[in-house]
């Protein structure tokens, strides 16, 4: 049986990495600011930040950018900030907005980046739950859970590391295997929450919230709109409970800790007025985006004729609405109606000019289409609004290769490789290297 420490590591992993330490490796430790006590950190605060401003973008933009009501998103921000003035660590470099992503939920980048979705939007009634909800964000932020999950993941890394170094003494093919497995993703950034990371946001989410004057009921109501939603509609809240596992529990932890702790705070405002005068244009699309809520489940079942229906009500609808277009475009793709879905991308180009995904989405439908000089267009233009995405390296590569410009194929092709090692690209990408003459084949 395995022994864990109280940081979750465990003797075996702990004895080893001290016998390294010997070896030059440097180890941190850092103070919660939290709780003030002192523990292993290997991802310092500047790190937290950088790792954030290098993928936060990459999400929102998988989620559709934030949404264009610049009024609805400077109303989230600035509520944001001023709960952020009273967190343990006020000087981070928060931002908020709303995303245009229909499903339901809100996460926290480490550095402090911080999105809600417009589904969850749709499901509060006050400022208080929004507060509530910020709080629960930053309180993720402030105790660093995303660095402690980064720090455990290192230790995996640096074993693996090692275990691969092993194998390419010993001259065996393992050696890329077990190193690529300690890899950190970017989606590791958003990994699902414990049950005491949650706790522990949930309690400092409502001592920010109240002590930037907002009542805790509004944490109550939060609890119990996410609790009713599990029961109602279980698939719009799936990934938030994915990630931020729900119990009957932290309801009755907040409401007793409104009716006790926090108990002369109740009086606080809920400013429910104000909410629903910022949400009021949101709210109007209330029912395309139910629409789109429902396509999307089809979608994941892959009845692509039913999530079309849904995407159609919907774009009637709202005719210009990004995040519905560029979903029908996807569901063309899925359906092998290329020419479609490079029409409701380019719709989605018009409707959001500044949003990066529905570029890719229609050089993906012009290299189905063979229009390799047209892809490559599409590629560059994703890549000059949002750079650092590996992935669009390759498929300019792809494109290059499609109009037989094997020199600059090569060039992309072998700066992807630089980023990705594994996978099927991958291994087309350094066949092709192979095949022309860039690269000696592995024996």
């Amino acid at each position: 049986m395995k022994a864990y420490s109280r940081d979750g590591i465990s003797r075996r992993e702990f004895l080893w990495l001290t016998a390294i330490s010997s070896t030059g490796l440097a180890m941190g430790c850092a103070v919660n600011p939290v709780t003030g006590k002192s523990q292993l950190m290997l991802v310092p605060e500047d790190q937290e930040i950088a790792i954030d401003k290098e993928n936060s973008p990459h999400q929102f933009s998988s989620d559709y950018g934030p949404v264009q009501d610049s009024e609805l998103n400077k109303y989230i921000d600035d509520t944001g900030r001023i709960i952020a003035a009273h967190t343990h660590r006020p000087h981070m470099p928060y931002s908020f907005r709303a995303v245009n992503a229909t499903y339901v939920n809100a996460y926290a980048f480490p550095g402090g980046s911080i999105a809600c979705t417009r589904g969850i939007l749709l499901e509060m009634e006050n400022e208080a739950e929004l507060a509530a909800l910020l709080g629960h964000e930053l309180g993720h932020v402030n105790a660093r859970h995303t660095a402690q999950q980064m720090t455990k993941g290192t230790i995996t890394s640096l074993i693996l590391t090692g275990v691969g170094a092993y194998a390419e003494e010993q001259g065996s093919g393992l050696g890329e295997l077990t190193t690529g497995l300690g890899n950190i993703a970017a989606g590791a950034l958003l990994a699902k929450y414990s049950r005491d990371n949650e706790r522990e946001a949930d309690s400092l989410g409502m001592r920010y919230m109240v002590q930037s004057n907002y009542s805790p009921e509004g944490m109550v109501g939060l609890m119990d709109v996410l609790r009713s939603m599990s029961k109602h509609k279980p698939n719009a809240i799936e990934m938030m409970f994915a990630t931020h596992p729900m119990s009957d529990e932290r309801y009755q932890t907040v409401v007793a800790a409104t009716a006790g702790k926090y108990q002369s705070a109740k009086d606080f405002p809920l400013h429910r007025d104000r909410y629903m005068d910022h949400t009021v244009r949101l709210r109007a699309k209330r029912e395309a985006i139910e629409e789109l809520q429902n396509g999307e489940k089809a979608m994941g079942q892959k009845r692509f004729p039913e999530a079309e229906a849904h995407f159609q009500k919907a774009l009637k609808l709202a005719p210009d609405d990004y995040a519905g277009l560029m979903m029908m475009s996807k569901c063309m793709l899925a359906q092998q109606r290329f020419t479609a879905a490079e029409r409701y991308a380019e719709k989605a180009q018009e409707a959001y000019p500044q949003e990066a995904q529905a570029y890719q989405i229609s050089g993906i439908s012009r290299l189905m289409q063979k229009d390799f000089d047209g892809a490559y267009e599409e590629f560059s233009l994703y890549e000059k609004e949002l750079p650092g995405n590996a992935d669009t390296l390759f498929f300019k590569g792809y494109s290059l290769e499609g109009m037989e410009k094997t020199e600059a194929a090569a060039a992309e092709y072998a700066q992807y490789l630089k980023a990705v090692s594994q996978g099927q690209m991958a291994g087309h990408a350094y066949q092709r290297l192979v095949q022309w003459g860039y690269v000696q084949p592995q024996e």
